[in-house]
């Protein structure tokens, strides 16, 4: 497949608009402190991520030139609210709206939720949807402090069911030292799918370092996928990384469950970089085309 196959990036969280930039400043979590020591070698504190948020602001015009130079047709973009169990919301649904709604060709926005709020935050979730365009929920169960199967979740679900759209969800380890990593363990959302078989289930970072389990769940459950974001696809082939279950059933019995996202922001590459390493993996070339842009269309209803 030629490296002019488009890309959908299914999980590019936090791009350098000015809008999410001035608002992430200022509402760091406590809690993800451990993310700047492990991902930026920085020191933990909010002083430190001020700094950085100032110096990370970008027009919109160098943002979609690094996506144009990654073959990036469109990316996922989200809010982030965990209000009741953070202090505040890390990145706001409007700050995601301004951007994507300035750019709706390439740019798809999620929305966040607190969901330990209830039905206030369904009522909004379901506006943010209907009335604003976004195309999904995003919750992260490590910043809620929740198992995926705490009822707290549940009227979510359902509404992401009588909405029709899908849920990407925190399904890997955590940097913060706060929270257990079990939280993101795939067996959870193994129970979740099973209570709501129809609810498209992205498992965002692909339940790393529990790749067989997440594979697995992919397997066996037809609306469940598996996102690749924030791991660098250059360690994918490394011996004892831990991706060889991916390798082997995502080019076989899952090859059309798998997506494919950069996570850029984390790991301070850019997006053209990741994905020129993603493209040199050993994949086959339609299953390589599914993974980039295929299914994630099929996923999104843009195909």
């Amino acid at each position: 497949m030629p490296d002019a196959t488009p890309v959908i990036d299914m999980w590019a969280p936090i791009v350098p608009s000015r809008e999410i930039a001035a608002h992430i400043r200022d509402h760091f979590p406590q809690a993800m402190s451990g993310y700047l020591r492990v991902f930026f070698k920085q020191d933990p504190d909010p002083e430190t991520f001020r700094k950085m948020a100032d110096a990370m602001v970008q027009d919109d015009e160098t943002i979609l030139r690094a996506l144009d130079e990654a073959a990036i047709d469109r990316a996922l973009i989200t809010g982030f609210d965990e209000t009741s169990t953070a202090g505040s919301a890390f990145v706001t649904n409007e700050a995601v709206a301004a951007i994507a709604e300035r750019h709706p060709t390439r740019f798809v926005p999620f929305a966040g939720a607190d969901v330990m709020r209830g039905a206030a935050a369904v009522r909004e979730f379901e506006h943010w949807v209907r009335d604003r365009g976004f195309r999904g929920l995003s919750l992260r169960p490590f910043m809620i402090g929740a198992l995926a199967t705490d009822r707290h979740y549940y009227p979510f679900y359902e509404k992401c069911v009588e909405l029709g759209v899908p849920l990407s969800i925190h399904a890997s380890a955590n940097w913060t030292t706060e929270r257990p990593s079990d939280l993101g363990h795939p067996r959870h959302f193994d129970a979740v799918a099973c209570d709501f078989p129809e609810l498209v289930l992205i498992l965002s970072h692909a339940g790393y370092p529990w790749v067989l389990e997440a594979c697995l769940a992919a397997w066996k459950h037809p609306n469940l996928y598996l996102e690749l974001a924030a791991h660098r696809p250059r360690y994918f082939t490394a011996p004892g990384a831990g991706w060889e279950p991916l390798l082997r059933y995502g080019q076989t019995t899952i090859q059309d469950k798998v997506l494919y996202g950069t996570g850029s922001f984390l790991l301070g590459r850019s997006p053209g970089e990741l994905v020129a390493e993603f493209r040199k993996l050993p994949i086959e070339p339609d299953v390589m085309e599914k993974w980039l842009y295929r299914n994630a269309a099929r996923v999104l209803g843009l195909d």
